[in-house]
């Protein structure tokens, strides 16, 4: 019988990807070839009465939308309240570098949307780390690129892809997504914010998460995101969903963790004891074709949790599972 050949990785460089046929956009020449429209003038007396100056209007090169840069007083803004948290290593590298350069050259992105609560006039969506810094250093402006779409600031995060985010910021900063959409605009359906959303048990996860930080979701994401959609109902009602549903897998964790911890008096030992007890309860191992709801599998789990017997496990058993460890992410 001949020998199964070994599939090596190629020493080779990665094809980039080929140019577009044709150049889209505007030439640099025409970035202030017309007038700014009205918007943007308002903007700008705006961004005057709240103390600070407009350096330049101009509009951007690839969809031709008007911006506006501008040095803004850095006590009137603040990062929107649903993107993900501050790295306090990052934060302090970029404190260490301005500092000793001696110069602040990477604008924020900024949208001004004025806070009833507070003296808040700009979020930065893009930026949070620069203004953190910024703002310990003892800077009295920072200097922004201005959109004037508010809505802007949820599709910004979209672009923000410099640092690859982990499931708990992932999920933490989708539901902060939701929950500022949703005093938006919270009759509009929630199919329609796919976009923002990235995928719908990441909204549940995200309920999760904001009830324990520590929350094992990796074990239960592959479930979710497969039988999870997004809904054609409103924002609200969706929400109500999401949050039965994160009771659902809170209930069926806590039975979870039980048959953990009776494996792990009884000397059976590995990373993977949570991932492990899922699979054994997890009934789309073995369906095929139309699958069940959500609901409907988180209630077969748990009823298997509830009956599982540990007496029966040996630690040969854990020896092919796998998955992310039996701990936080």
């Amino acid at each position: 019988m001949a020998e199964k050949k070994v599939k090596t990785k190629s020493s080779a460089p990665r094809k980039r990807r080929k140019l577009a046929g044709k150049s889209i956009g505007l030439t640099a020449a025409e970035l202030l070839t017309t007038a700014s429209p009205n918007a943007i003038d308002e903007l700008q007396q705006a961004i005057d009465g709240d103390g600070g100056r407009v350096l330049a209007k101009y509009r951007e090169p690839f969809g031709g939308q008007w911006l506006v840069l501008a040095a803004l007083p850095i006590d009137l803004v603040e990062p929107t309240p649903y993107q993900r948290n501050l790295s306090d290593t990052h934060m302090r590298k970029l404190e260490g570098v301005i500092a000793k350069l001696g110069r602040f050259l990477d604008p924020i992105i900024v949208i001004r949307k004025v806070s009833a609560t507070s003296a808040t006039r700009y979020w930065t969506p893009n930026g949070n780390h620069r203004l953190s810094a910024m703002k310990t250093l003892g800077a009295k402006c920072i200097i922004g690129i201005v959109i004037p779409e508010t809505s802007a600031a949820y599709q910004i995060l979209a672009l923000n892809t410099e640092k690859a985010h982990n499931l708990r910021e992932r999920s933490l900063e989708v539901i902060r997504i939701y929950k500022g959409l949703l005093e938006e605009d919270s009759s509009r359906s929630e199919k329609g914010f796919a976009f923002y959303l990235e995928e719908s048990a990441l909204v549940t996860l995200g309920l999760c998460y904001e009830r324990n930080g520590k929350f094992a979701g990796g074990a239960y994401h592959p479930i979710l995101r497969r039988l999870e959609e997004f809904s054609n109902d409103s924002l609200r009602i969706s929400l109500k969903k999401h949050e039965s549903r994160a009771d659902k897998v809170f209930d069926l964790d806590t039975h979870v963790t039980a048959v953990v911890t009776k494996l792990k008096e009884r000397g059976l030992i590995s990373p993977y004891l949570r991932n492990f007890v899922i699979s054994r309860i997890n009934p789309l191992r073995w369906i095929q074709g139309d699958l069940p709801s959500l609901d409907v599998v988180l209630k077969t789990m748990t009823e298997r949790a509830q009956k599982f017997n540990t007496e029966k496990i040996k630690q040969q058993d854990l020896a092919n599972t796998a998955g992310s460890p039996d701990s936080a992410e």
